[in-house]
């Protein structure tokens, strides 16, 4: 797959003033800081340093990241890095993807309250940082999963809060990067309550009061 040569940044210096201007007082300045910040990241903006190489002496200019967590650029690699060390993680046994999402009308105070309302739909850094009770979705899945009418078995997961969706626009939200249920005790409690394999491989679904 060839990578196309337009980036996120030239779309930013090449409309964002324009865009700017017409939705000026609709723009927080959180959301101004991180469009600049993308839009100076890795030019001569935030200036530079020269790599030189020792033998032949020939000099190369890399410009400074912006180091802004919303950067698709400077941010990649570490998002690369961050996937391969859950990879060290993981055990040889089937995940579970669960999506936990927001009403369309919680959304939309959300997007006023963000740091509330993301508080409260997912408390701390991770799952593996902080204990279910801290965490209401994760104590709803390790309550589900606990029940011994369901699995009767302890599960570990790991969360990530997301706050836009794919098309890029608000949609708060946890997943796996949301959470991948270790299907492990589901397969194992299963297998010795039936004397055999369970035929679906899908995780327990479970309403919403």
């Amino acid at each position: 797959m060839t990578r196309s040569k337009l980036e996120i940044a030239d779309i930013f210096r090449r409309y964002g003033p324009a865009w700017r201007r017409a939705n000026a007082g609709h723009v927080s300045l959180t959301q101004l800081k991180v469009m600049s910040a993308i839009e100076a990241c890795r030019i001569e903006a935030l200036g530079g340093h020269v790599a030189a190489c020792g033998k032949c002496g020939h000099h190369h200019i890399a410009y400074n990241s912006c180091k802004n967590r919303h950067c698709p650029k400077c941010q990649a690699p570490a998002a690369r890095d961050w996937m391969e060390a859950r990879a060290d993680d993981l055990l040889p046994v089937e995940y579970f993807h669960v999506v936990f999402t927001l009403p369309a009308r919680i959304a939309q105070i959300a997007f006023w309250n963000k740091r509330a309302v993301c508080r409260l739909l997912f408390k701390g850094e991770g799952m593996t940082a902080i204990g279910p009770k801290e965490c209401p979705n994760a104590e709803t899945v390790t309550t589900i999963a606990a029940d011994p009418k369901r699995l009767g078995a302890r599960i570990g997961m790991t969360a990530v809060l997301h706050t836009w969706g794919s098309a890029l626009t608000h949609h708060p939200h946890t997943l796996r990067e949301p959470c991948p249920c270790c299907g492990g005790p589901m397969r194992i409690v299963e297998i010795f309550r039936r004397g055999q394999k369970p035929s679906s491989r899908d995780p327990p679904r479970e309403k919403a009061a």
